[in-house]
């Protein structure tokens, strides 16, 4: 390993432990707006097995989105904002 990439990947680690111990701002953060998962399956007219059985997860994995003990990562944000405008796309997988 150089030195000069062991010198930025010990700043880099520095940097991030500061910011984990609240000694340190995050130079940006990420968000993801999630809208209500609950709304949208209603917009949708879908039982929430038919809506998980159609986005291809676990009637289980639904009602926690719904309930807000977990939330949609990834692809499956993007989907549910496309969903949020266009429920009816729900019926095209």
């Amino acid at each position: 390993m150089s030195n000069e990439f062991y010198d930025d990947l010990s700043t880099s680690l520095n940097q991030a432990l500061a910011i984990a111990k609240g000694q340190a701002q995050p130079s940006r953060q990420f968000t993801h707006d999630v809208p209500s998962i609950k709304e949208i399956r209603t917009k949708t007219g879908l039982s929430q097995q038919q809506f998980a059985d159609k986005l291809n997860i676990s009637s289980r994995t639904l009602q926690n989105w719904e309930q807000g003990t977990r939330n949609p990562t990834g692809a499956a944000v993007t989907l549910m904002r496309l969903l949020n405008k266009k429920p009816e796309l729900i019926t095209e997988a």
